[in-house]
């Protein structure tokens, strides 16, 4: 059969969460893959709970300087010629691409600052359904069925070296809030790295627990080239449908307490009612605007949501929604170029964080605060923020997560430090 002729397969689901694990480890017969797991929550726009891309079938990879994003804008053409998906992911340091900065810091999990690919195989999950479009859709529904699950026991015990003691990270936020004293940013998001060297992991095993710990509605796994995102994160970058696009940045974390429903509630209402959460986040809202405002229609651009407060099962998050509708004929990479990287994983101004970032961080993110997703037949589009995850180089044996905060002229240092292993929590229960 001609690999370009698909074909659909529809199939009625009886046990959905056996599904989604036999498909997880079907795709993993593939050399590269795009697991999306919405994990059943509902955060509005809701598009699917599960959407998978396996094999390649054409591809660009590239890095910033590269002209990447024009690269990229050829792929998704082709894929719209063709009514394909596209599935990948933009990396952090294509900022260097969108503005004049540069980047030198050290670099150990490889990642490439732009992977996409037009999969072999597209699958949808829901709780009542299957659907495969594939030349062999039939074959792939039959196979995907008669995979026997077996229980494993989870024997990964890793330790991770942080880059910066927390010492040296309270002297870095001293220097921060010098540069917001002096005028020099409102806001910036300082992250840091935690690392293992020469470990061997199973990325499936891994992402499992992972989301039975901490299942977030923008969990995936993805793996091409032995490099593997294993990802929990609770964060929306992007969506479009049809001329609509919207953003939903986080800004503002508080702990859980499961133990407790009475202090699970305090910590909930005092993050509603932190002036430097709120602070934070309507700063990030107005980075968003004004990213959003270059592409959209005028007078389009809304908040539909300020401060909301969600609950996941590690921490609290204020979460807000931006909106507008776009310019016509806009393309997916003028998109990017607006708005990429993300306000909540940079700050404001955005360039000169983005200068203060390279200055002051350890290492280079990487695939860490860039955007993974995917983009249908029709434009839509529905990319996430890349926090809350681990990253693995499968050739090497690195294995590494990196945690930030933002850091306001009101930031307590020792408080940044504490959310940041707040937010490590789950990472490192995986390993207990």
């Amino acid at each position: 059969m001609n690999t370009n002729t698909k074909t659909n397969c529809l199939v009625p689901v009886t046990d959905f969460f056996q599904l989604k694990e036999k498909v997880l480890h079907w795709v993993n017969r593939y050399s590269t893959f795009c697991f999306l797991d919405n994990q059943q929550y509902n955060i509005a726009p809701h598009k699917m709970e599960c959407l998978i891309g396996a094999g390649v079938r054409q591809f660009v990879k590239a890095s910033a300087g590269e002209n990447a994003l024009a690269q990229l804008s050829t792929m998704v053409n082709d894929a719209r010629k063709s009514s394909s998906w596209l599935f990948g992911h933009l990396g952090y340091d294509l900022k260097n691409e969108i503005e004049n900065l540069t980047t030198s810091n050290p670099d150990e999990t490889g990642f490439d600052d732009l992977y996409f690919f037009i999969p072999e195989v597209v699958i949808r999950i829901n709780e009542d359904e299957l659907w495969i479009e594939a030349a062999n859709a039939f074959e792939i529904a039959s196979e995907i069925e008669s995979i026997e699950l077996k229980s494993s026991n989870f024997s990964n015990a890793v330790t991770f070296t942080g880059r910066l003691t927390k010492e040296a990270y309270i002297q870095k936020i001293t220097l921060f809030k010098q540069h917001i004293l002096r005028g020099d940013c409102y806001e910036i998001n300082f992250c840091q790295e935690f690392f293992a060297s020469n470990v061997a992991i199973s990325p499936i095993q891994v992402f499992q627990k992972l989301s039975a710990i901490s299942p977030n509605p923008f969990a995936a796994l993805y793996k091409y080239d032995n490099k593997w995102l294993i990802c929990a994160s609770p964060e929306r970058f992007l969506t479009k449908q049809g001329s609509k696009i919207f953003s939903q940045p986080i800004k503002g974390t508080s702990k859980r307490d499961m133990v407790c429903k009475a202090n699970d509630v305090a910590n909930k209402d005092w993050l509603r009612n932190s002036s430097k959460d709120r602070s934070e986040n309507v700063m990030v809202v107005d980075l968003v605007r004004n990213d959003l405002s270059k592409i959209c229609e005028e007078g389009s651009v809304k908040v539909d949501e300020l401060f909301g407060i969600y609950s996941f099962p590690q921490v609290h998050q204020m979460i807000s929604t931006v909106s507008g509708t776009l310019k016509r004929k806009i393309e997916f990479t003028e998109i990017i170029k607006a708005c990429f990287p993300m306000g909540s994983m940079t700050g404001a101004p955005k360039k000169k964080v983005m200068e203060l970032i390279e200055k002051y961080e350890t290492g280079k993110r990487g695939i860490f605060s860039g955007a993974l997703g995917y983009i249908n037949p029709s434009g839509d589009f529905d990319f996430n923020v890349v926090i809350r995850s681990m990253m693995y180089n499968e050739a090497s044996g690195y294995l590494s997560y990196q945690v930030g905060s933002g850091i306001t002229h009101y930031s307590n240092a020792a408080a940044e430090w504490d959310e940041c292993m707040m937010k490590a929590e789950a990472i490192k229960k995986v390993f207990q």
